[in-house]
Order: structure tokens, then sequence, then C-alpha cells
């Protein structure tokens, strides 16, 4: 989750691999349904390593294992693949 110390820099969306960053009514936000934590592409979210505030700590309301993680990049991949090969 993104707090509301967010400064709105632009620095975290462009690094989620899974567009789970969007800017919300106020700051940015994530999406916790595609948000991995960066499981499957790198080994510590890349968002909370670039954030200048560090205003992105785990969200208490999304708490997910490694094994869960990786299992919604897999799902999250191959919906990345099937639109791909779709033309989509």
């Amino acid at each position: 989750m993104i707090t509301d110390e967010c400064i709105n820099c632009d620095v975290c969306e462009p690094e989620c691999p899974n567009d789970a960053i969007y800017m919300g009514a106020d700051f940015y936000e994530i999406d916790p349904h595609k948000c991995t934590e960066c499981v499957g592409h790198f080994d510590e979210p890349q968002c909370v390593q670039i954030c200048p505030v560090a205003c992105i700590p785990l969200n208490p309301e999304h708490v997910e294992s490694r094994e869960t993680l990786m299992q919604k990049y897999q799902r999250l991949t191959a919906i990345k693949v099937t639109a791909a090969s779709a033309g989509v």
C-alpha cells in the first residue's frame, strides 16, 4: 500500500512490473490484485526500493505468502502472454 505521505514523485509507477501502481484521487495507489511484491520478477519490491519518502509499507489487510504471490505472478504472466498472443 502507499500511504498519504506519498509526494507523487512519479518514480514508483514505471518500476512496477505488474502495472499494479496507478494514480489515485490524491496520491498513487497499489492494486492488491496485481501486486506480487515483485515475486517472480525481482528479489525485493521495486517500488519500495525506489521510493524517496519510504511511504510503501506492507498492507496488513493483504498479507500473502511468497507461495501465494508466486501463484499470482504465474496467473498474471499467463494472462499477459494470452493477451499478447491474441493481439490485445
